[in-house]
């Protein structure tokens, strides 16, 4: 004869019975290891822009938060000794550009009709003592004149001929104008005052410190009557556009980090936001994670590695210094 079991001694047993699978189940959780949370932290590409040159801060035009393009005036700045050498530079300039003409154009019109005028003088000259010469050489022949004036004769006709040649050159100098060496050097002296005009009128635009860059202003240094030292930043543009997070993971846990590998991360600033990244960058940290006690044949000590990776898309409204989770 089969015995029925009361159904709240089922219910009973099957309750005992789920109790203990829940019990066993809790316990080995509890002994499973946590899951590994990395946290990193977002980062941007920042660009800190500094004056070329030594000067006075007469407007700042930009402040923190604010959006520009490349080429933005940032500040203005006022340095009077730019300005007095390119007044010095500007002046030189002129100066060598004036001496390049004058080889250029060479002697002047006047110049020029004053040596053929000393030339035709000169050559009248020679033409007469020519004359002169002949006639006293025919009576020396005849015995009529004495050879001591036939010599003074020939001498002078010989003296005239010269001076009207050197008369001739000094014609043909001017005419010709400077030699074409003259007229090289003073064309790159010419060229060489023009570049330190160019030097100085670039540091003149200087005084006006605009951005290379597009971003978003995020740090403004300068205030108005300050001097602004060279080489010293004095504004810095952050571009939201080109992000990377940083992660600092332990060598035993890097495999899952290699180069181009991606992962899942979440930003809880932005609402745990769920946002897949991939690596791109991945180097050891002059420093250790953690420093594990080692026994002889046990144990090494775990060096870090700093890692970067790029998200698939700049995440809007993701900052410099917000948190990132990776589970």
């Amino acid at each position: 004869m089969k015995k029925n079991i009361p159904k709240k001694t089922v219910a009973i047993g099957v309750g005992a019975i789920a109790l203990l699978v829940l019990l066993g189940y809790g316990v080995w959780r509890a002994s499973q290891p946590p899951p590994d949370v990395f946290q990193g932290q977002m980062e941007a590409q920042e660009t800190d822009i500094a004056p070329k040159v030594t000067a006075r801060i007469s407007q700042v035009l930009v402040r923190e938060g604010q959006q520009i393009a490349a080429g933005a005036i940032l500040i203005r700045t006022d340095s009077p000794e730019v300005t007095a050498k390119l007044e010095q530079a500007t002046a030189a300039q002129q100066a060598a550009q004036a001496v390049a003409d004058k080889a250029q154009s060479g002697a002047r019109p006047q110049e020029v009709e004053m040596a053929r005028l000393q030339w035709q003088r000169a050559q009248a000259a020679a033409e007469l003592a020519e004359t002169s010469f002949k006639r006293v050489n025919g009576l020396a022949k005849e015995g009529l004149v004495a050879e001591q004036k036939r010599d003074e004769a020939e001498a002078n006709f010989k003296a005239s001929r010269d001076q009207a040649l050197t008369a001739k050159a000094q014609y043909d100098m001017a005419r010709a104008g400077a030699r074409p060496e003259d007229k090289a050097a003073a064309n790159a002296q010419a060229r060489q005052v023009a570049g330190v005009v160019a030097e100085v009128e670039a540091a003149k635009a200087e005084t006006e410190l605009k951005s290379p860059v597009a971003g978003e202003v995020a740090k403004v240094l300068a205030k108005v009557g300050e001097l602004s030292p060279q080489g010293v930043a004095v504004v810095t543009v952050v571009d939201l556009k080109n992000q990377w997070v940083v992660l600092n993971v332990r060598e035993d846990r890097l495999q899952r980090f290699a180069k181009d590998a991606e992962f899942d991360a979440v930003l809880p600033a932005l609402g745990n936001r769920q946002v897949r990244f991939k690596v791109f960058y991945s180097a050891v940290l002059p420093d250790f994670a953690t420093w594990r006690a080692t026994r002889a044949g046990q144990g090494f000590d775990a060096r870090t590695f700093e890692v970067r990776a790029r998200p698939a898309a700049p995440i809007e409204g993701a900052r410099p210094g917000m948190s990132v989770l990776v589970q």
